[in-house]
Parts: structure tokens; C-alpha cells; sequence
């Protein structure tokens, strides 16, 4: 579910404050363990870029979580920021 009050954190952000803070690793670090530039993950730190299938996959591996932990995040995000200002009325049958 969607917060409503708040927009949902960005993967990007959890990625920082919840996994590399914590164990004290470097954007510069975890890019070259995973073999991606530190630009890739500053912009996915930024919320600049979201994050693909593949990488969360890596960083699910790196991390020992799920990539449907990452994907999860994403979508929340991706749902949240593209949410129409308004709603469409239902789709009735006429007859």
C-alpha cells in the first residue's frame, strides 16, 4: 500500500542510510564490488535514476536480501510519483 501523507523512499535513499552507512562502505566501494561506475550508484542514491531488474538482483546478492525487496521499493516510488492528479470515473457497459 501506498503512503498517503508522505511520498515512499526512494531505493536510492534506503540503499545509503540503511545498508552502506551502517557498514561503512563508500558509493565508490559498493560500485566497484558490484563492477558499475560510483556514478551509476550516486545517481540511484540521488533518486536521479531509478533501479533496473539486474540491479537489484546485485545488490540483493550483495546484501543478502531479495531483489523483490529493491523492486518493491522501486515500485512503491515509481506509483507514487506518477499517480494521476485525477481519477478516472469507472468504465460502465451501457444496456
Amino acid at each position: 500500500m501506498l503512503p498517503t501523507h508522505r511520498p515512499p523512499t526512494h531505493p536510492g535513499e534506503v540503499l545509503q542510510e540503511e545498508f552502506l552507512k551502517p557498514l561503512g562502505v563508500s558509493q565508490a566501494e559498493l560500485a566497484h564490488h558490484l563492477g558499475c561506475s560510483a556514478k551509476d550508484i550516486n545517481r540511484i542514491i540521488k533518486g536521479h535514476v531509478g533501479l533496473s531488474a539486474a540491479m537489484a538482483w546485485r545488490l540483493a546478492d550483495v546484501f543478502r536480501t531479495s531483489p523483490e525487496f529493491w523492486m518493491n521499493l522501486q515500485n512503491n516510488y515509481t506509483l507514487w510519483k506518477q499517480r494521476p492528479r485525477r481519477r478516472l470515473p469507472p468504465l460502465v457497459k451501457a444496456g
